[in-house]
């Protein structure tokens, strides 16, 4: 049951065969983001203000008669928040419907119908549920942080397990129960996802299959003690385990973050420079990016579909898995070509006699610190410190009080998913201490410049330093004790 197509089926066939199930008069209720609704109404449950829509005269006519103000816009069957959105006033409204109309749903169907709901401004959650014989019992809870575009495009960011609940937040999945109820689930997993504000939780539409993402079943046990599926099957084929897992509190062993990537614009991705990256995060579990063989487009971000790639998280001090999550989004606002580059620097021009003569000044002013070594593209004469190229350091051996990095014309030979992984290597030459210089002659080649740079210094735990007065433009970082 990937989808809500597999919903259907599931549906139709425990029915006709005579198989445990949820009754077939329930199904819109299940899959129609406004029968749900509907569904909650009747039994008087809190639920959204919506209307179906096949015109925009339609839309004003209920904008109007409700006093509306914000509102949604959405297609009545749809998955990943594909066409969604949000808009602030009714002219974006009517905007947004124009756009809308002419577009199509997640499964390639055309939207002649679109629900316009009143906008709940709160807080969003998932909570996961299966049922057994009526009785539903929660697997697992995550909170959604999203942003908004200047298009009114919902997109999201990073989705957070919820390891011990917050206040309001046990309400929620009281509610949860109450929704799963409403509909009329009888057996099997609810993916509901919730919004709660200063009236409480409301719903905001549920799924009727396990949760997305593509989450691998030891990465749900390593966070929640369990995964959708098993959990699924034991309310089919295993009632009394079921009954001895509802009895349970609720206790996540770990804490458990997803990154999803959002591209800023159409991007032709040549490396994805962050598959070197991400293994050295200390809550890393998995990732959607890979190595890039051939120019790719990534589209601009819209919606979950179009996210450009995906970090698991997981641990069980939530401190790291937090430490983790800043530091990818630090790289995605201020060093984005390190998750996909279009290696744009491929055809910068090299001033060899500049960059010497900035060398020999970097080289003199850091003497002092020790042993050092050069490792350079250009040979720097007349100085008293050991130097080598690429091709060298094979035979290299020990660790050095400091390295001076001056790589150009290698760098821009190579991809820059190999250019970072060359960077990682070359630090570990450091002594514990020890410091390390990239001068802009190395960093203005690498994928996101010197806050590039900077970001992989913190991927490998070293400390930025501050520059000393007569050291300028270098990035300088040391080898923490």
């Amino acid at each position: 049951m990937g989808n809500e197509r597999g919903v259907i089926l599931s549906t139709k066939l425990s029915n006709d065969l005579g198989l445990l199930g949820t009754p077939i008069e329930n199904l819109e209720a299940m899959t129609l983001k406004d029968k749900m609704h509907e569904r909650l109404a009747e039994a008087g449950i809190r639920h959204i203000r919506g209307k179906v829509v096949t015109s925009i005269d339609e839309a004003v006519e209920f904008y109007e008669a409700e006093s509306l103000k914000e509102v949604v816009i959405k297609p009545v069957y749809s998955f990943c928040s594909v066409s969604v959105r949000i808009c602030p006033n009714k002219q974006e409204m009517i905007d947004s419907l124009k756009e809308s109309f002419n577009m199509t749903n997640a499964y390639g169907q055309k939207n002649n119908e679109l629900l316009i709901q009143e906008r709940i401004n709160g807080e969003e959650y998932i909570v996961n549920t299966t049922s057994c014989a009526g009785i539903p019992r929660l697997i697992s809870m995550w909170k959604y942080e999203k942003v908004k575009t200047s298009e009114g495009a919902i997109i999201y960011d990073t989705i957070s397990s919820v390891q011990n609940l917050n206040l309001g937040e046990a309400q929620i999945v009281e509610y949860a129960y109450d929704v799963v109820r409403a509909i009329g689930i009888e057996y099997g997993p609810v993916h509901g996802e919730y919004m709660i504000d200063e009236n409480g939780p409301v719903l905001i539409e549920v799924n009727c299959r396990p949760s997305g993402l593509s989450m691998e079943t030891t990465y749900l046990d390593r966070i929640f003690g369990q995964h959708d599926t098993d959990s699924t099957l034991d309310s089919y084929l295993n009632p009394e385990r079921f009954e001895e897992q509802r009895k349970q509190m609720y206790r996540p062993p770990a804490q458990g973050k997803i990154k999803l990537f959002i591209a800023p614009e159409d991007i032709f991705a040549k490396s994805a420079p962050m598959v070197n990256m991400t293994t050295n995060l200390k809550s890393y579990y998995s990732t959607t990016l890979r190595p890039i063989n051939e120019t790719e487009l990534f589209v601009k971000t819209e919606d979950l579909n179009t996210t450009c790639g995906v970090v698991f998280l997981v641990h069980e001090n939530p401190n790291y898995v937090s430490e983790d999550l800043e530091f990818l989004r630090r790289v995605e606002r201020n060093a984005f070509d390190l998750i996909l580059s279009s290696e744009e620097d491929e055809n910068l021009k090299i001033d060899e006699n500049e960059i010497i003569e900035y060398m020999e000044n970097i080289i003199t002013t850091v003497d002092k610190y020790g042993n050092g070594l050069v490792i350079s593209d250009q040979e720097i004469k007349n100085i008293n410190i050991l130097q080598t190229n690429l091709e060298g350091i094979p035979g290299l051996h020990g660790r050095f009080d400091y390295i001076i990095l001056n790589l150009n014309k290698s760098l821009i030979s190579m991809r820059d998913e190999e250019a970072v992984k060359l960077i990682l290597k070359l630090i570990s030459f450091i002594k514990v201490g020890g410091i390390i210089f990239i001068p802009e002659t190395t960093y203005n080649y690498m994928p996101g410049k010197r806050k590039g740079v900077e970001a992989i210094i913190q991927n490998l735990d070293l400390k930025i330093e501050a520059p000393p007065f007569e050291i300028k433009n270098a990035v300088i970082a040391s080898k923490r004790q």
